[in-house]
C-alpha cells in the first residue's frame, strides 16, 4: 500500500504525542527521587505513570498503523494491550489528582479506593451492555470500549490532574514562586483542553459519539484531532519540565545558600578558633612574665637577703672560734658550722643564677647560654659545646627569657635521661627569625609517646613558653638515635638591638 503525505505526517504526530508524554513521565519520575521541591513522591509517581503509559500508547498506535501500510497482520492480543494501555495511564492520573487535590497530609481513604473501583465496575459494565446491545464485531467492541475508557476515564482524569495543577500552582503562588506557578498553570492549562479533546472518539452509536466524533472534527478543522492531542501533549509537558526545571533551580540556590551559610558558620568557628589561640598565647605570654617576675623577686630576696645573713652567720662564727680557742671539739665543731655556711652560699648562689641569671640580663642570650653550658658541666659533668651560626643581636628580653629556659630545660632532660656525657647548643639568628636546638646523642624515646603528660610535664612546659612568644617547638628523637629539642621565633627587625 502506497504512504502518502498525510500518513506519514499522522506517524510524525504519533511520535511526538508519544515522545511528548513519555518525556514527561521522565522528568516525573526524575524529579520524584529528589528533594520534595515540586510535590512527595507518592504523589509524583502516578505522573510519571501515565506519561510512560500514554507514550508507549501512542507509539504502539504509531506502530499498528505503520504494520497496516506493510500489511503486517496485528496479534489479536494487541487491541486489548492498546485498551489497557488506556485505562491505566487515565487511571494514574486520576490518583495523582485526587492527591494533590485530598487534604494535605492525607492518603487515599477506603472510601474512595471503593468509588475508584465502583466506576471501574459501572465503566466495564458498561462496555459489555453496549457490546451485547449493539451485538457487535470485535472490532467495534474495542471501539465502544476506547471511546467509554476516554468517557469516564480520560475527560475526568485530564479535568482532575488540571484542577491538581491549578492548586499547585496557586500554592507556589502563595509561596511566592512566580515562576514555577506559571509553568504550572501553563500545564493546568494544558490538561484542561486535552480533556475536551478526550471526548471527541471514533464514529461510533453511541451518545455523543453520534454528532461528536473524530470525522466531525476533520471535516469542521481540516486536521486529524491526534494533532491537537500532540500540540497539548507538547504544552503539558514543557510546562512540567519547566517546572521541574525552576524547581531544581530553587534546589540548587537552596544548597549554595546552605553552603554559604555553612562557610560562614566555619568562617565564624574559625575566627573564634583564632581569638581562642591569640587569647591563650597571650594568657601563655602573661604566665611566662609573671613566672620570670617571680623568679627575680625571688632571687633578689636571696640575694640581698638570705645571702647576707649566711654572710654574717660565717663571720659571727669565725668571731666565735677565735673566743674559744684551746678547745679542740668547739673549734672542730664552728669549722664545721662554718664549711656549712659557706656552701650554703655557693648554693644560694647557684640558685640565684638559676632563677635569673645576671648575664640574661646585663650581657644577652649568648652569654647566658655560655654560663648555661659551663654551670652545667660544674653541676652533672655533661659536657656542652655552644656553636652560635652569624652574629646574634640583642632580642626581646622575653624572647630572649623563652630560648635561655628551653634551653636550661632541655640541658636538664639531657642529664636526667639521655644517658650521655655531651651535648650541643645551637644558636642560629637571621633577619626574620632565630632558632636554637639542643642536641644530644643519647639513648632517645619515641615522641608520640613517651612525652605525653604527665611523663613530659618539662617538653609540655617548653612547648608553652614557645608559644607564648610565638614560636615553633619540635622534638625530634628515636630510641637510640639521640634527641633533638628545637624552637623558631618569627622576629622583626625592629625587636633587634645591636649590642
Amino acid at each position: 500500500m502506497p504512504i502518502s503525505g498525510l500518513d506519514f505526517n499522522i506517524v510524525l504526530v504519533f511520535f511526538v504525542y508519544g515522545l511528548a508524554f513519555f518525556s514527561m513521565g521522565l522528568a516525573m519520575m526524575l524529579e520524584a527521587q529528589r528533594a520534595p521541591k515540586l510535590a512527595e513522591a507518592r504523589v509524583l509517581w502516578p505522573l510519571a505513570i501515565f506519561g510512560f503509559v500514554h507514550g508507549a500508547h501512542e507509539w504502539l498506535e504509531m506502530g499498528v498503523l505503520i504494520g497496516v501500510w506493510f500489511g503486517v497482520k496485528m496479534p489479536a492480543w494487541v487491541p486489548w494491550l492498546r485498551l489497557g494501555m488506556l485505562v491505566v495511564s487515565f487511571t494514574s492520573l486520576i490518583i495523582y489528582g485526587l492527591q494533590v487535590l485530598r487534604p494535605k497530609g492525607g492518603r487515599l481513604s477506603s472510601r474512595e479506593v471503593l468509588i475508584s473501583l465502583a466506576l471501574l465496575a459501572v465503566y466495564l459494565l458498561l462496555v459489555v451492555t453496549t457490546s451485547l446491545y449493539h451485538q457487535t464485531t470485535p472490532t467495534h467492541w474495542m471501539e465502544h470500549a476506547d471511546a467509554l475508557s476516554r468517557y469516564m476515564l480520560a475527560v475526568p482524569g485530564a479535568l482532575i490532574a488540571a484542577l491538581a495543577l491549578n492548586r499547585q500552582a496557586t500554592e507556589a503562588k502563595a509561596e511566592n514562586r512566580p515562576s514555577l506557578a506559571r509553568n504550572l498553570q501553563l500545564a493546568s492549562w494544558g490538561f484542561a483542553l486535552y480533556s475536551l479533546t478526550q471526548i471527541i472518539v471514533s464514529p461510533i452509536d453511541l451518545f455523543p459519539a453520534t454528532y461528536i466524533n473524530s470525522a466531525a472534527f476533520i471535516k469542521l478543522t481540516g486536521m486529524p484531532i491526534r494533532v491537537v492531542r500532540a500540540v497539548l501533549a507538547v504544552l503539558i509537558t514543557f510546562g512540567l519540565v519547566r517546572a521541574t526545571q525552576v524547581v531544581e533551580t530553587e534546589r540548587q540556590q537552596a544548597f549554595l545558600a546552605a553552603q554559604k551559610e555553612r562557610l560562614a558558620a566555619l568562617e565564624q568557628i574559625q575566627r573564634d578558633l583564632v581569638e581562642r589561640e591569640a587569647l591563650r598565647k597571650e594568657l601563655l605570654r602573661h604566665i611566662v612574665i609573671a613566672q620570670e617576675d617571680e623568679r627575680a623577686r625571688i632571687a633578689r630576696e636571696l640575694h640581698d637577703e638570705t645571702a647576707q645573713f649566711l654572710t654574717a652567720l660565717t663571720l659571727d662564727l669565725a668571731t666565735l672560734r677565735n673566743s674559744v680557742s684551746g678547745d679542740d671539739k668547739v673549734e672542730a665543731l664552728l669549722n664545721r658550722l662554718q664549711s656549712l655556711s659557706r656552701e650554703m652560699s655557693r648554693e644560694i648562689y647557684r640558685m640565684v643564677h638559676d632563677l635569673r641569671p645576671a648575664q640574661l640580663d646585663d650581657l644577652g642570650l649568648v652569654a647566658a647560654l655560655k654560663y648555661l653550658a659551663a654551670e652545667e658541666h660544674n653541676r652533672s659533668g655533661l659536657e656542652v659545646a655552644l656553636e652560635v651560626e652569624a652574629p646574634c643581636q640583642r632580642l626581646d628580653p622575653l624572647v630572649e627569657t623563652v630560648l635561655f629556659r628551653v634551653a636550661q630545660e632541655a640541658l636538664t632532660n639531657v642529664a636526667r635521661h639521655a644517658r650521655c656525657k655531651r651535648a650541643m647548643i645551637q644558636l642560629q639568628c637571621a633577619s626574620q627569625q632565630v632558632a636554637l636546638r639542643v642536641i644530644d646523642e643519647g639513648v632517645g624515646f619515641r615522641v608520640d609517646v613517651d612525652h605525653v603528660p604527665p611523663h613530659g610535664w618539662g617538653l609540655a612546659g617548653m612547648r608553652e613558653r614557645a608559644e607564648s612568644v610565638g614560636g615553633v617547638f619540635q622534638v625530634y628523637s628515636q630510641p637510640g638515635s639521640g634527641t633533638t629539642v628545637e624552637i623558631v621565633v618569627l622576629i622583626s627587625e625592629t625587636d633587634l638591638v645591636e649590642f
